[in-house]
């Protein structure tokens, strides 16, 4: 019988965990389960697998690693790998090596972080002395057992964490070839915030009779999470000014801005430290050495704005976090519930923001549906607000040198003549206007075009509001004859099989010149000559664009809608 640590754990203990697990978590301020926790753990200690779907900052880690451990526990000493951890990036794979050595302190788990971008030397003298886990991402996965270097014939658990996320930076193939690599004997564990029609399939291959985990969209959403969310209607060509508004009236300690593509993250990187912010961009065309001085520096908060694409902030976890802001509406509730849940965690307030142009409106009303959340529209900061609110700071600041007291009196021989000459509220508002002043605040700016907030019965300001802003893009064209499955429109790409393209070659191709993920691509089709990929109507012209740009495998395709004839 497993013996309770007492103290904080008692939840876990509860759960069967082993004493050495509880006093850890006990030491680590854990005192209850979170939902995932309590739902997953159980299953996981009786060996079986299971499929668990929980956003991110819900506790899934300790939700998988624990049930690891106690199995590491049990099974003693030995020289190969009893469990595989595979994530998506080197930032979470670090992470979750980090939590898995911390919940082992009384065990001494031996716990090894294999990832790319670093020397492999260091990782080929760990695996050689011996270990209990290996946490890695696909890619530096598959090289290690090709090498012979990372032997998986003992494998007792393989964890798929993050895996739409995975799926989304296409890893799909590589991730097969692992599992093939693994004993059909083990125990496999998937986690994934969102559940596209691809995880059924991977896990439909590769996962035994598994258990179903699901938070569903209230937990994910709200369950442990302290989320402010607001939005704001702006006019397109206004954007980068209106975000600074906002920032300038939220004034965050760090916030994440997320953008649909590199080259909008580097715009809005330019425009915001030009108008005086800290801010520094972060996107796949940047090396890992850039990416963790980066994160260095908004973790020393010498910077206090991340501009991001998705794939590039997957994985990160930033404590000070205070700010998530949409740039544009995200294309899938999902996307926004994953982004909101980087915020508000582990019982801090967090701020989620959305900037959204008049034609996204139904957009944001199908993110409230989706996720049962009430997303407050806002008007954007007027010239005044911003005055009352710089006014506000600098009397902030003013009050805390008065409660300092420090070297006031090194300028009276500056107040002492000047107030017997004036009048000593004058003299006052005078220094304040000059404090105010050198603070740097900007006094030159316009007020913004005001758009009416859209009501329930889709007006503004009292007429009928545009057709053009209610229908998705997509929506204004002339289809005729059969059309794709409801909601996206189908893409006739003029490469397939005979060049050697695949699903993947697709998807890399779109998510990486477009703000889609993999999640929000349909169903792909590859004949000999061409290919046909399903996107999300509102996405279509943006897709096609970003094709013709990039490229499939480095090689010009024509991209169109595809064309059906009337029957």
């Amino acid at each position: 019988m497993i013996e309770n640590s007492g103290g904080g754990a008692n939840g876990f203990a509860d759960l069967m965990l082993a004493p050495e697990l509880c006093r850890a978590l006990s030491g680590l301020g854990y005192e209850e389960p979170t939902p995932i926790q309590r739902t997953a753990i159980p299953p996981l200690l009786e060996g079986r697998d299971l499929v668990g779907q929980a956003a991110t900052g819900t506790g899934k880690t300790a939700a998988f690693a624990l049930p690891v451990l106690q199995r590491i526990l049990i099974a003693g000493g030995r020289t190969e790998p009893l469990a595989l951890v595979l994530v998506p990036t080197r930032e979470l794979a670090v992470q979750v090596a980090k939590a898995m050595r911390s919940y082992s302190r009384d065990m001494g788990a031996r716990v090894l972080a294999v990832y790319g971008g670093e020397p492999i030397g260091r990782q080929l003298g760990a695996l050689k002395r011996g270990v209990d886990v290996v946490v890695a991402t696909p890619g530096r996965a598959l090289d290690h057992i090709n090498r012979g270097t990372l032997k998986l014939g003992d494998l007792q658990v393989v964890v798929l964490d993050e895996a739409d996320e995975m799926l989304d930076m296409g890893f799909a193939e590589d991730i097969e070839e692992i599992l093939g690599n693994t004993p059909e004997n083990r125990q496999t564990a998937l986690f994934s915030a969102t559940t596209p029609l691809r995880i059924d399939g991977m896990v439909r291959r590769h996962l035994r009779d598994p258990v179903r985990v699901e938070l569903g969209r209230q937990a994910t959403a709200a369950d442990g999470l302290l989320v402010r969310q607001t939005a704001y209607i702006v006019p397109r060509g206004h954007k980068s000014v209106a975000l600074g508004r906002v920032l300038d009236l939220e004034a965050p300690t760090a916030t994440v801005v997320f953008c649909r593509t590199r080259e909008e993250v580097d715009q809005l990187t330019e425009s915001l430290n030009s108008r005086s912010y800290r801010a520094e961009a972060l996107h796949g065309g940047m090396d890992q050495q850039h990416r963790d001085r980066v994160m260095g520096r908004l973790r020393g908060q010498s910077i206090n704005l991340l501009v991001a694409t998705d794939v590039a902030a997957r994985g990160l976890d930033i404590d000070q976090l205070t700010h998530v802001v949409n740039y544009h509406v995200p294309s899938a509730p999902e996307s926004y519930v994953h982004r909101i849940g980087r915020v508000g965690r582990a019982g801090r307030e967090g701020t989620a923001i959305t900037l959204v142009e008049p034609r996204e409106h139904k957009m944001l009303k199908a993110i409230e549906r989706a996720t049962r959340q009430p997303i407050t529209l806002e008007k954007l900061p007027t010239l005044a607000d911003l005055r009352a609110r710089r006014l506000a700071l600098t009397g902030a600041a003013l009050r805390e040198g008065l409660l300092k007291d420090g070297d006031l009196d090194a300028f009276r021989a500056v107040v002492e003549p000047l107030g017997a000459e004036f009048d000593l509220f004058q003299l006052a508002l005078a220094a304040v206007k000059l404090a105010h002043e050198a603070s740097g605040t900007p006094r030159d700016e316009e007020e913004l075009p005001e758009i009416e907030l859209p009501t329930t019965d889709g007006r503004r300001g009292g007429r009928k509001a545009d057709r053009r802003d209610q229908l998705p893009a997509a929506g204004r064209g002339h289809w005729r004859g059969r059309s794709a499955s409801a909601g996206t429109t189908r893409l006739f790409v003029g490469t397939g099989r005979s060049s050697g393209v695949r699903p993947k070659d697709l998807v890399g191709a779109i998510t990486s010149k477009s703000y889609l993920s993999g999640g929000d691509i349909g169903a792909i089709e590859i004949a000999d000559r061409f290919s046909l990929v399903e996107v999300p109507e509102s996405a279509a012209d943006d897709v096609v664009t970003a094709l013709r740009q990039v490229g499939i495998r480095g090689r010009s395709a024509t991209v169109r809608r595809e064309r059906y004839e009337a029957r």
